[in-house]
């Protein structure tokens, strides 16, 4: 059975009707009202429409958070072939919260980098959420210099509220881990490509977002703190977060348009949690292209283009 989103009522009684009226059909206790539901389904088809071609930041904020939307698993299952999962930092232990290893992307090798945040109760509480440790950063930078040693382009798949901040992730150097990999992916000399396919957090999503090309899902958000924290910060008041979503600008819109992100992945009508595969092809093609508009370079114009695309974020405006 279908989940709705709160603002989705209006979609959601109306696919409710239907369902009805399918159910009168299929049970014989009803004349032929084929019609009526075929004028139903395209009601609800274009009130779907018209709601998400309207969302304003906090809508696209519980769009990103909807638990059915396919995460960085779904994405490497239906895009990477031969997967080979890489596991631990060779120093403290294995980070479920960073999935990541080497496989075949349309035929060619690729180091896959990303967060998972599952998708039942057991699997979210084994990946954390999507919330990394240290050891899941230096398993990424692990991977990256494995990836740059073997010319092999990288692919980071984001989806997380943030890295985590808990005493034992503090203690073991949690700052340090998320700068070094930043500065691992800066270093590299191989092309890397980062997608926002739900949620990008703070530190924990730019440690492996730091790319020659940023990729964002249409109903995705990025920012550096949630609205909720913000709110909190500037008003003391939780309640004002949609308030703080239309101000910090955290859709793919408003990123596109400061140059943060290089490209919006459009995603299928009422979002990608109503139609998975067609949005993991979507991002796949995307993907493709990015890699195809960077093969040719050499190492250090792979360095050059990534350190003159973030330097020169924000200085175009006024």
């Amino acid at each position: 059975m279908r989940s709705y989103l709160d603002f989705e009522k209006p979609v959601a009684e109306l696919e409710a009707k239907v369902e009805e009226l399918r159910a009168m059909q299929e049970g014989g206790n009803a004349a032929n009202i084929a019609e009526e539901i075929a004028r139903l389904e395209g009601k609800a088809a274009q009130a779907l429409k018209d709601l998400y071609a309207e969302l304003t930041p906090w809508q696209k904020t519980q769009v990103a958070r909807w638990p059915q939307r396919p995460h960085c698993l779904d994405y490497i299952n239906g895009l990477i072939t031969e997967f080979e999962p890489f596991a631990g930092d060779r120093k403290f232990g294995n980070d479920e919260a960073i999935v990541g290893g080497f496989g075949r992307f349309r035929g060619d090798s690729i180091c896959v980098i990303g967060h998972e945040k599952g998708s039942t109760t057991e699997s979210r509480l084994k990946h954390n959420f999507g919330m990394a440790r240290p050891e899941g950063y230096r398993k990424a930078v692990r991977l990256m210099e494995m990836a740059d040693r073997f010319d092999v382009p990288v692919l980071s798949l984001v989806d997380t509220a943030g890295a985590y901040p808990g005493i034992d992730a503090e203690e073991r150097g949690q700052a340090e881990a998320i700068a070094r990999s930043t500065d691992a992916c800066l270093a590299l000399g191989v092309p890397n490509v980062a997608v926002i396919l739900g949620e990008g957090g703070s530190g924990g999503a730019i440690a492996i977002a730091t790319a020659n090309r940023v990729l964002m899902l249409e109903h995705a958000i990025y920012s550096v703190i949630s609205p909720e924290g913000a709110a909190s910060i500037l008003w003391r008041d939780t309640t004002k977060a949609q308030t703080a979503a239309t101000n910090m600008k955290i859709t793919a819109q408003d990123l596109s348009a400061f140059g943060v992100i290089d490209r919006i992945v459009t995603e299928p009508v009422g979002g990608a949690h109503r139609d998975p595969p067609a949005a993991i092809a979507a991002a796949g093609d995307c993907i493709a292209d990015a890699f195809r508009e960077l093969k040719g370079l050499d190492r250090d114009a792979v360095r050059r283009q990534r350190r003159d695309k973030f330097l020169a974020i924000g200085r175009g405006l006024s």
